[in-house]
């Protein structure tokens, strides 16, 4: 297993599998995505897992993570995330925050974010904004 940096190209074609399949393909793509630090999680030379990072300032936000859906539920994702918050750290972030769909934001906790009182709906998602102060 190894986590790389990866071209936002990458993290496209995961993010379109995953998250919004039956979207154009360019839905995924986000306007700053030439600003972020995209990561991939690869086995056996797969990309498995992917999130991106965006900093402004002191604030870090990580964005549009997936994992292949043959692949949930493995560990997979926690260690990209794991791997991602030290990352952010290293970086002097001090907050760090993501737009969590409702029904996930337990799995976010076990990384020590918190709901903040900030929801949204997208496309008939509930999302929920948590975030983590870093020490």
């Amino acid at each position: 297993m190894e986590i790389r940096n990866i071209e936002k190209e990458l993290a496209w074609q995961l993010r379109h599998e995953v998250m919004w399949p039956e979207k154009d393909a360019d839905y995924v793509k986000l306007p700053d995505d030439d600003k972020g630090r995209h990561y991939g999680l690869f086995a056996e030379n797969q990309l498995i897992s992917v999130v991106s990072l965006f900093i402004d300032g002191s604030d870090g936000q990580f964005r549009k993570f997936a994992t292949r859906v043959s692949e949930q539920n493995k560990g997979y994702g926690s260690i990209l995330l794991n791997h991602l918050l030290v990352e952010a750290q290293q970086a002097g972030i001090k907050r760090i925050f993501c737009n969590a769909r409702r029904e996930k934001s337990r799995f976010y906790e076990k990384f020590g974010l918190a709901a903040t009182e900030e929801m949204f709906t997208k496309d008939g998602k509930e999302y929920i904004i948590m975030e983590r102060v870093f020490a």
